[in-house]
């Protein structure tokens, strides 16, 4: 490939890009009056004032319960706990999740999506949002855990010998005192709530997973139950109303009768379109439609699915 037909496909994709990133920006401002006509109330437990409310209950019982007597319990643990919970504790770092979610989400902006069939077409439409979503919770949650940790400045448990385990020094711009809130309990929260939302039927799975992930956080001394209690409500509650948000336009996930957030795009939808994915990969079913169709065929690729 020549310097000039190169440089003549990176203009195409850059255009290409451009117009799909114009068409996304276009959708959600098109549902930004259906959000406001569509008025359905938080239920028990959701509203602001509860989040606060669970926030300092169960912050304060740590401080007060938990943190002090942490520090010399894992002193007495062999090391082999600290071997193991920190080979996995890594999990939590957001950069690996902005990374994947991110190259993903430009791959599909250079697609030319509207030459695919009607099923690929509705999978590069849920996977762009749904790597978005999750790109967007832990970018955002990410910068408020540092904003808070570096404003706040709480000592670590490095530090526990000599200033304790409540020590406070607002604006210290110092590594060491940056524990609250954890980091990476907030990604944990914040990854593990979009895929607990998107996978309803993984949930529980995707849940205790998340635990062990932020619960090694503790145990590997970097950070004191408080800390990871408040980083995982941080993530949690940031996921939870950015995916209401979003139900409220119909973008990605719904709103059920009983006001749950679900994903817009059923199992029996998700099934059908992980199979054209994986048709077309093997080439058992073509991934383009021909030039000469008209754009009827989605209607008839649907219906050919649906029957299947």
């Amino acid at each position: 490939m020549t310097t000039e037909n190169f440089a003549e496909r990176l203009k195409i994709t850059g255009s290409r890009m451009l117009r799909n990133f114009r068409a996304v920006r276009s959708i959600i401002a098109d549902r930004r009056d259906r959000a406001q006509r569509f008025q359905d109330p938080l239920r028990p437990g959701q509203r602001p004032q509860d989040i606060l409310a669970i926030l300092l209950l169960t912050v304060g019982v740590a401080v007060v319960a938990l943190d002090i007597p942490t520090y010399p319990w894992l002193r007495s643990l062999p090391g082999e706990y600290w071997s193991t919970f920190n080979a996995f504790t890594d999990v939590g770092k957001a950069h690996w999740i902005l990374w994947s979610c991110g190259l993903l989400c430009l791959y599909l902006l250079a697609l030319d999506a509207s030459k695919l069939t009607f099923r690929l077409r509705m999978t590069v439409g849920a996977a762009f949002t749904y790597a978005g979503f999750v790109f967007y919770t832990v970018a955002v949650t990410g910068i408020l855990a540092i904003i808070f940790k570096w404003t706040l400045g709480r000592a670590r448990p490095k530090l526990y010998e000599q200033v304790g385990p409540v020590e406070f020094d607002f604006l210290a711009l110092q590594g060491s005192y940056t524990s609250f809130p954890s980091g990476h309990s907030t990604t944990v929260g914040a990854i593990a709530t979009a895929l607990a939302l998107i996978f309803p039927t993984w949930r529980w799975l995707i849940i205790v997973s998340a635990f062990w992930v932020a619960f090694s956080r503790i145990m590997v001394g970097a950070h004191y139950p408080s800390d990871v209690i408040a980083g995982t409500l941080l993530g949690m509650t940031f996921t939870f109303f950015t995916a209401r948000a979003l139900a409220r336009r119909r973008i990605g996930f719904c709103l059920s009768e009983t006001g749950r957030i679900e994903p817009i795009i059923s199992r029996h939808s998700a099934r059908i379109c992980a199979r054209a994915v994986w048709y077309a990969v093997t080439g058992r079913r073509r991934a383009y439609r021909d030039e000469t169709e008209f754009d009827g065929v989605a209607a008839s690729d649907m219906k050919r699915d649906t029957d299947e």
